[in-house]
């Protein structure tokens, strides 16, 4: 079978396996399991034996014409250069582990067949977006991702929370869409194609007519879809989807979406160095408020998306420094401690039995009761602190080092001073991301809150994954030797600088938390928790939890984050008050429009419309007063009529005679 053969069939299994779910999840639920996970393990299979024969080398290129247009043709096309064959890799992998994970994690869930579909055709898509070579195709893919998004983070919908954070992820998302929707017709008439191979011949030829204009329209649909500055505040409320979700939508889809899109097309932003600035400062702002927020936040699963934020602000920093091979390689390495760390909260909560301790402030006990979550995300943690030599280490590495050269002026594709804004915030990202890391290990596995009730031990299909992820986040790092060929034949290993700053601040950032920590803990009486309550749980069923007399998260005075932050704590927890700022500017204006049109219709309109029915209703109703049935009345009127017609043509006859 050719490679191109089996490139089609990678995205095309899970959309098979997603179709047969839906129509089989009610008659045969027997094969709703098989159905999730065989499609998207073979996918994954075979996207490894297209990354084998592509092996780094010559980009796999087919095209069949899907539709004339009359203007610019819409091709079925493939592209699969080195780092597509492995981002495909990476979504197969994940997705697969995130399908078993879920057979344990919902199997009493009674729409656990819908969910199981949604994933596939989710996965489905994400590979459409990976292997696509022509943009209108891509962007098919982009949009399903996020309607599938949209029902995925809505799974419980009974809560106020998933409905209003499904609503949200849609609507942000979509706002930046509306701008690359346009930004992508641009390029395609400057030039002359959809096919990214025709897009990138025309960028080397110079035939992109409006690059500044083009790379910010697009930059608008990355911000949204990969939760960058300022249309990342969706991506902390879609925690109010199953766990599972989170680990896919962080690690693998959605959020790599944008990043991966930015890497594709590198060339058309390298055009406009103004372009490059914005990408470098978003990333920046990016990377230090969502570090800031993570040291804030008291719920494990907010920690963690406010920390996917950041990683992927470290991804559009290298994007922004114009080296794309270090931003695809911190979005492997990220995929696999990222997947890893959220399948572990979820183990964390499942042992708990309840949503409601997704609360470090509120846990106790854990590593010794649930000792596959507390080793795993250990390594995950530190992977994603950048310790050597766990896989963040390098491939964060990868990208302070991309920096650094177009700071010092060892390369020209982006600005000097973007170079030196990614340095800085990366370096002392590094810092907070080793700061709010430690202290979520620390508040989760040895924290001093109320001991949840034993559920006993966890399903195999939950911790084997866990110790699956867990080698790559310990081990990929180790064969960035091996990948130049991969990643556009760039070096990717460390430089002492740069391993040395990096390293020396996350080590600082580690000890002070730790210092802190401890100086709180021996302030810090233990409370006693209340005897248990029934507590009807959204994620687990209805169960056992703990009555806890704590603190609130925000006055917690044993959270070493709230006495490092000192005064940008408040400001931190609420996400430096964005969505605020969002509703005074949008969201208060958008409804006091949608009030005065209301007014309008009913009070302007309306009264039109209302008066033109109640003139014929009353023209009507004067008809009917002179129907009396009375002959008498009606030759009356006959008669006094005639007298005026004969009155009236005499005084006209007159009047002419005048004349």
């Amino acid at each position: 079978m050719t490679t191109t053969t089996l490139a089609v069939l990678v995205p095309l299994l899970p959309f098979l396996g997603a179709v047969a779910g839906l129509l089989l999840g009610r008659t045969a639920p027997g094969f709703v399991r098989p159905l999730a996970v065989l499609p998207t393990l073979a996918a994954a299979v075979l996207a490894a034996v297209v990354a084998v024969r592509q092996g780094g080398g010559k980009a796999i290129d087919a095209a069949t014409e899907l539709t004339p247009t009359g203007s610019v043709p819409i091709d079925l096309a493939l592209y699969i250069d080195g780092f597509a064959a492995l981002v495909a890799v990476l979504v197969g992998v994940v997705a697969t582990c995130v399908q078993i994970y879920s057979t344990g994690y919902l199997r009493e869930d009674p729409r656990y067949p819908s969910y199981a579909a949604l994933v596939s055709l989710f996965t489905s898509a994400m590979l459409l977006v990976v292997y696509s070579g022509d943009l209108m195709v891509l962007l098919v893919g982009w949009e399903i991702m996020g309607i599938c998004s949209y029902f995925l983070v809505g799974h419980y919908w009974e809560t106020p929370e998933a409905r209003a954070a499904s609503l949200k992820a849609f609507l942000v998302t979509k706002l930046g869409d509306v701008p690359f929707l346009i930004g992508l017709f641009a390029l395609a008439t400057d030039a002359g194609t959809f096919r990214i191979t025709g897009v990138l011949g025309a960028v080397a030829s110079g035939g992109i007519d409006h690059p500044t204009l083009i790379a910010l329209l697009l930059l608008a649909g990355v911000a949204g879809k990969s939760a960058q500055f300022p249309l990342h505040t969706w991506l902390p409320d879609a925690m109010a989807g199953p766990t599972p979700v989170s680990a896919l939508i962080h690690a693998a889809t959605m959020v790599a979406a944008g990043i991966y899109f930015t890497a594709r097309l590198l060339p058309v932003f390298a055009e406009s160095a103004a372009a490059m600035t914005v990408l470098a400062v978003m990333a920046a702002i990016t990377m230090v408020g969502s570090a800031l927020a993570a040291l804030a936040q008291d719920d494990i699963k907010r920690v963690l998306a406010y920390s996917t934020i950041g990683q992927l602000g470290y991804m559009a920093g290298a994007l922004a420094v114009g080296d794309r091979g270090s931003a695809v390689f911190h979005l492997l390495s990220h995929a696999a401690f990222k997947a890893l760390l959220f399948l572990a909260a979820g183990t964390v909560i499942h042992a708990a039995g309840t949503n409601s301790l997704t609360a470090m402030s509120r846990m106790s006990g854990l590593a010794k009761r649930i000792p596959d979550a507390y080793w795993t995300m250990t390594v995950a943690l530190l992977a994603l602190a950048a310790i050597p030599p766990f896989a963040g280490f390098f491939s964060k590495e990868a990208v302070l080092v991309a920096a650094e050269h177009t700071a010092l002026g060892d390369r020209t594709v982006a600005p000097a001073g973007a170079g030196w804004t990614v340095l800085v915030a990366g370096l002392l990202t590094a810092l907070l991301t080793a700061a709010y890391a430690l202290r979520l290990w620390l508040r989760t596995f040895h924290g001093r809150g109320a001991e949840a009730p034993d559920h006993g031990r966890q399903p195999l299909a939950m911790t084997s994954v866990l110790w699956v992820l867990a080698i790559p986040s310990l081990g990929f790092g180790l064969t960035v030797t091996y990948l130049d060929d991969w990643f556009d034949g760039n070096a990717l290993t460390p430089t002492l600088t740069t391993a040395v700053l990096g390293t020396g601040l996350a080590a600082a950032g580690a000890v002070i938390t730790y210092a802190v920590w401890r100086t709180l803990a021996v302030r810090t009486p233990v409370r006693a928790p209340a005897p248990h309550v029934a507590h009807p749980d959204a994620e687990a069923g209805a169960v056992e939890a703990e009555a806890l007399h704590l603190p609130h998260p925000a006055e917690d005075p044993a959270d070493p984050g709230r006495a490092l932050l000192g005064p940008l704590h408040g400001p931190a927890v609420d996400g430096f008050h964005l969505d605020a700022v969002y509703r005074a500017a949008f969201v208060r204006p958008v409804l006091a429009a949608a009030s005065l049109v209301r007014f309008l219709d009913r009070e302007v309109v309306d009264t039109y419309v209302r008066a033109a029915g109640n003139s014929a209703k009353g023209l009507g109703w004067l008809v009917r007063r002179a129907q009396t049935g009375n002959v008498q009345t009606y030759l009356s009127a006959l008669l006094a009529g005639s007298v005026v017609l004969a009155i009236v043509a005499v005084a006209l006859a007159n009047a002419a005679a005048g004349a």
